[in-house]
């Protein structure tokens, strides 16, 4: 049988591949991560002491409190406008309304009166505190340790979940949620 094609268009078969043992194996390519160089102002960071950390956030809690003590939201009358936005767009008391004052009144040990004002909180105050105390004794060299306070996210989704309910409930005109109404 002859072809009918011209000999420029004839295809070539693929010789046999022919195992070849001088020939070395293929590459093989390991992919470490690596990860980028540090810049300058993570270099800075990497720089600081140790006390640092803690000594900034309790600077920023200390000018909470000294903010909180000086200003005695406590005092507003009325008929003074609202400083909430939400409150002054809508009305209603948003999440963090009277967060303020009850940290006035729970720097003052007037417990029922800052649960009347945000009781979620009065129920986290401890918490926090504990858990800035903790990462503060862990953070610096001391000879001792403080453990360390380990929230379950069930824990956590169950306290927005009620801290949300009670921003919901806050706002309702009848009897028992008006007691929370600030």
């Amino acid at each position: 049988m002859t072809s009918s094609l011209p000999a420029a268009l004839t295809v070539a078969q693929p010789a046999a591949p022919v195992a070849d043992e001088t020939a070395p194996p293929p590459p093989v390519y390991h992919y470490a991560y690596q990860p980028p160089p540090k810049g300058r102002f993570q270099r800075l960071i990497d720089r600081l002491p140790a006390w640092s950390g803690p000594a900034g956030v309790g600077a920023l809690i200390g000018g909470g409190v000294a903010y909180t003590l000086l200003m005695n939201p406590t005092r507003a009358g009325a008929t003074d406008p609202p400083t909430c936005i939400v409150k002054l767009l809508t009305g209603f008391d948003c999440p963090g309304c009277g967060g303020t004052r009850a940290a006035w009144y729970m720097l003052h040990g007037d417990i029922p009166a800052a649960a009347h004002h945000h009781a979620p909180l009065l129920f986290a105050a401890p918490f926090l505190a504990y858990l800035y105390v903790s990462w503060t004794v862990n953070k610096l060299n001391l000879p001792f340790k403080l453990p360390v306070l380990r929230i379950s996210n069930r824990a956590l989704v169950g306290f927005l979940v009620a801290w949300l309910a009670f921003s919901v409930l806050r706002n309702l005109p009848w009897a028992p949620f008006t007691w929370f109404f600030v």
